[in-house]
């Protein structure tokens, strides 16, 4: 299957803080904030909400193909997604800026404090879905530019791909209108507990509502597992315990690479929903978002020995 990953690629900077950011940061302060955190880790990774989700559904033996731009200093990355046998024709090369970058802090909690430099990924809707000309089986509009995200599942809709919205860092970018136009007719919306909060302050409408625009939502929890929506019904999917927590950065897109996964093998939302859950918690156990390790044949042994079933 052709799945279409439409979302940011970005070089990840990854900060470690040996603390608790609530101990550094006074309530009755924040509107004079001025912290400063000591960094005992640095390390720059691949990364990007796109490139997470198309590395992980690549190691699951899917072939997806990113719709993103890039800036002139995307050599080696170039590289690594050559050398990971992902496709690069979806990528808009821009001479004239940068790959987009993200920096993150991560604390004893692994509450995280990102900064984010748009670069190339202000003008992803100049990579555009009218270019890919084959057949698009799947797609997910991840995190990108406001126009490319609107653009991008504008075209996918009407093209008639089944489509995932998951807008996450790019959620405060929308208006109430165009997040509502951005879930409605999707096959499905991915959020995280707290932009399912932030999806219902900006819309205005209540949980019913909001599922009752788009096929199935699917709210991730961290370690609470996450919740399935579709039908009128919740399906409550078990958080699968992490060999060890060593960076939460990435888990949320692992999750989306599993769920899809399950999608293109023709599995029913609850088995999807599990198949996410492991993708993340392998990632949790891992510093950086490209850099586990796994086949299809070891998820499977994986996936039984953890919910006691086959796939």
């Amino acid at each position: 299957m052709t799945i279409l990953v439409s979302g940011s690629l970005a070089l990840d900077h990854i900060m470690v803080f040996p603390d608790r950011f609530a101990n550094h940061i006074l309530p009755e302060k924040l509107h004079a904030l001025n912290v400063s955190f000591n960094i005992t880790s640095l390390k720059t990774h691949f990364g990007g909400v796109a490139g997470n989700i198309a590395y992980h559904l690549r190691l699951l033996g899917e072939e997806p193909l990113i719709l993103a731009a890039v800036g002139e200093d995307f050599g080696p990355y170039a590289e690594w997604l050559d050398g990971c046998g992902i496709r690069r024709d979806g990528l808009r090369v821009l001479s004239d800026v940068r790959t987009a970058q993200g920096f993150a802090t991560t604390d004893a909690d692994d509450c995280q404090i990102w900064a984010f430099y748009e670069g190339a990924m202000a003008r992803a809707h100049e990579a555009r879905v009218q270019d890919v000309k084959e057949a698009i089986d799947l797609a997910i509009v991840s995190s990108n530019g406001k126009q490319a995200m609107l653009d991008h599942a504008r075209a996918l809709k009407e093209r008639g791909v089944p489509t995932y919205v998951d807008p996450s860092h790019g959620l405060p970018l929308l208006s109430r209108d165009e997040l509502v136009e951005l879930i409605e007719g999707a096959a499905g919306y991915f959020v995280n507990d707290y932009e399912w909060s932030l999806t219902l302050e900006t819309t205005g409408l209540d949980e019913a509502a909001v599922a009752a625009r788009c096929g199935v939502v699917i709210i991730t929890r961290g370690a609470e597992g996450s919740e399935v929506r579709a039908d009128g019904d919740a399906l409550q999917i078990p958080a699968v315990a992490a060999a060890e927590v060593v960076d939460p950065t990435g888990c949320g897109d692992a999750y989306r690479a599993g769920f899809l996964y399950g999608l293109a093998a023709g599995q029913p939302l609850d088995v999807a929903g599990r198949m996410g859950s492991l993708m993340g918690a392998r990632q949790v156990a891992v510093l950086g978002t490209q850099v586990q390790r796994i086949d299809l044949e070891a998820f499977r042994r994986d996936y039984a020995e953890v919910f006691g079933a086959a796939f």
